[in-house]
């Protein structure tokens, strides 16, 4: 079990090297923080010996270290996924400049509680001091909480990985290209490491201000499983938290995106667009609208697509939020909650879905599992039977004329009345639904006292009617609107 919530890594080893050592220290570093972890690069930093180096140093921002963001990125993913891995940038430039990194102390999001390194102690004795060294040198950078401890992680080498095989390549020297303003879109569901990669580099080719359009409203409606994207506040939030610790010194302006192209066509301070292999063809068509325009052309920046080692023959071979989202099915998005005056037996799940979403398949097999179930419709039908409270408040609101000869409600008559008028439904549910869940929690208290360990209550309208307190659990099934629709195509011509 992990002993701290939040943790940043000093890595000293030097660049070439940490391909091959940052598995075993990545989950080394996962036993010991639990949600986020800062990467602070510091190849050939000196804690021990006549001289000790203690300032913060500039790395040059080329492909080199391009290349170990996207590794140690993808790395994270593979070994430590739950593990939130930011690499810090505020060291790392692409430009000239005077100013020595960290002059101010940098402000994290969540301040860490542990300084963690793969620097290598040759004299144990020594031990102390470089913790000393080390945390003195990383507090001169960053704000951490109170009584930061410090620990070193063992220095192994993952045997499955060989060195970049260009690693000799001179080019790797080359310096990345650098634009004032740059500009890049994405939906960025559930902030992945895939993300983390391409806005840590359009980081990189920043020098002023980075520009991006965050999808929303109709361009969400062709993607897996849409229904669980996060809101879009709580995604532009995610981003504008990550941006911030990884590098603050560049402007930011997150806004949103409602048709393909956004702002990317009409803003003429723009020199770059950062795309993927998959968006390459939209930055294209970037490109032709702003030559329409009479805007200077874009320049193309690609970002390679990351392999998720972990998907199934019926996920995408690339890291994606629509695999992540797919992942979730299944799953308790929300831990349930205790409600105390709410009997612990029978456990209730609420089954809640359109109609013809599969409720019926999804309700017979919790049965032959074991589960009694209860029919929020048929309920509903039984309270405003002949005797029952909701039977003659309905006729008082709604007429004589809705009863059949045997002085039962004509459901079809009721439903003309009701149905296109909101008022009227709103006065209906108003009178059915608390009667409903009279008889509905009548019938779970007799399936506790006859021992059944498991109540599925099936009903389409379980969040409308407000019965949330009623179950432990909310089983939600989701079908594409494009299937619904042919659903009811085929209910309307059976009809």
């Amino acid at each position: 079990m992990a002993m701290f919530r939040t943790g940043i890594l000093v890595l000293t080893s030097p660049l070439p090297l940490i391909p091959s050592r940052i598995a075993p220290v990545l989950a080394a570093a996962a036993k010991i923080v639990e949600h986020i972890l800062y990467v602070h690069l510091h190849p050939g930093l000196g804690l021990a010996g006549n001289y000790i180096q203690l300032a913060p140093a500039y790395i040059p921002a080329n492909r080199e270290v391009s290349q170990i963001l996207t590794h140690l990125y993808a790395k994270s993913s593979n070994v430590c996924g739950y593990l939130d891995v930011r690499v810090v940038l505020s060291n790392i430039k692409n430009h000239c400049t005077a100013q020595r990194p960290f002059s101010s102390v940098q402000t994290l999001s969540e301040p860490p509680e542990v300084v963690l390194t793969d620097y290598s102690v040759v004299d144990l004795n020594q031990s102390n001091l470089v913790m000393q060294c080390l945390e003195k040198y990383i507090l001169s950078c960053y704000t951490c909480k109170p009584n930061l401890r410090g620990m070193f992680l063992p220095c192994g080498v993952d045997d499955t990985e060989n060195l970049c095989p260009d690693m000799e390549d001179s080019s790797l020297c080359e310096s990345i290209p650098n634009y004032s303003d740059v500009v890049l879109g994405g939906t960025f569901d559930r902030l992945h490491c895939a993300h983390k990669i391409l806005l840590s580099m359009s980081c990189l080719l920043t020098r002023k201000r980075l520009l991006i359009g965050v999808s929303d409203g109709e361009l969400l409606n062709n993607k897996v499983l849409k229904e669980l994207i996060e809101p879009y506040q709580d995604r532009v939030k995610k981003v504008r938290e990550f941006l911030l610790d990884v590098n603050p010194a560049v402007q930011y302006e997150l806004v949103s995106l409602r048709e393909r192209y956004g702002p990317s066509i009409t803003d003429s301070k723009l020199k770059c667009i950062v795309v993927s292999d998959e968006t390459q063809k939209g930055g294209e068509a970037v490109n032709r609208k702003r030559q329409e325009n009479d805007l200077q052309e874009l320049v193309l920046h690609k970002i390679s697509l990351i392999k998720d080692v972990h998907h199934t023959h019926n996920e995408e071979e690339k890291i994606s939020s629509s695999t992540l989202r797919k992942r979730l099915l299944g799953s308790l998005l929300i831990p349930p909650k205790d409600y105390p005056r709410m009997p612990s037996m029978p456990y209730v799940i609420g089954l809640t879905g359109c109609m013809g979403s599969g409720k019926t398949s999804v309700v017979q097999h919790l049965q032959r599992m074991g589960a009694t179930t209860i029919n929020a419709d048929a309920v509903c039908h039984e309270s405003y039977k002949p005797g029952k409270p909701a039977h003659q408040k309905i006729i008082q609101e709604f007429g004589q004329d809705i009863l059949l000869k045997d002085g039962t409600i004509n459901r079809s008559a009721l439903e003309k009345i009701v149905f296109g008028d909101v008022e009227k439904l709103k006065c209906l549910t108003s009178i059915v639904w608390p009667e409903t869940a009279i008889l509905i929690k009548q019938m779970i208290s007799k399936a506790g006292a006859e021992g059944k360990s498991v109540c599925v209550l099936d009903a389409a309208l379980l969040l409308e009617a407000g019965w949330m307190d009623m179950v432990h659990e909310v089983w939600v099934i989701i079908v594409p609107e494009d299937e619904v629709r042919c659903i009811y195509v085929r209910l309307l011509c059976k009809h």
